[in-house]
């Protein structure tokens, strides 16, 4: 980037991506996503690295928060908050390794909405119910762990 005219391009591509990202934390692949029809992709490549520089865009702090508010929100199996990640381009290193750092905590969220799940859903049979949190990505250990909760 040496003219002029490149600069103020650079700069106002950079504030509607800013303006973007400032709406709503987004990661990096869903601002290529909304960017793609951009002509000149070296520079939104430009964009995307300097504002991951200065901490605009940064992935794993995406996870960290979009796992928070999951939880907060929502009874979701791990499988499916995986899926929810993958949806917004997080990459599975990322992702892993954020999941491996809090696997306790994560098996946790997981027992629990699957007891909140059965709470909800007393009219239907054990079986039945075994069936329809395995189909949503329940692990087999948390789905019992919260039947004999709920028992005792």
């Amino acid at each position: 980037m040496s003219t002029i005219e490149e600069l103020e391009e650079f700069d106002k591509l950079k504030t509607k991506v800013l303006k973007y990202i400032m709406y709503k934390k987004r990661t990096e692949k869903e601002v290529k996503r909304k960017f793609a029809n951009i002509e000149n992709q070296y520079m939104l490549d430009d964009v995307i690295e300097n504002l991951k520089e200065i901490g605009y865009i940064d992935d794993s702090n995406y996870v960290e928060r979009a796992v928070a508010e999951f939880i907060n929100l929502n009874n979701l199996s791990l499988k499916e908050l995986k899926y929810k990640l993958m949806s917004k381009g997080i990459e599975s290193n990322v992702m892993e390794d954020y999941l491996d750092a809090h696997i306790e905590e994560l098996q946790e969220y997981e027992m629990n909405s699957a007891k909140n799940i059965i709470l909800k859903k007393q009219d239907m049979e054990e079986q039945q119910l075994i069936q329809f949190l395995l189909k949503k990505g329940y692990k087999m250990d948390s789905i019992k762990e919260a039947i004999n909760i709920i028992s005792n």
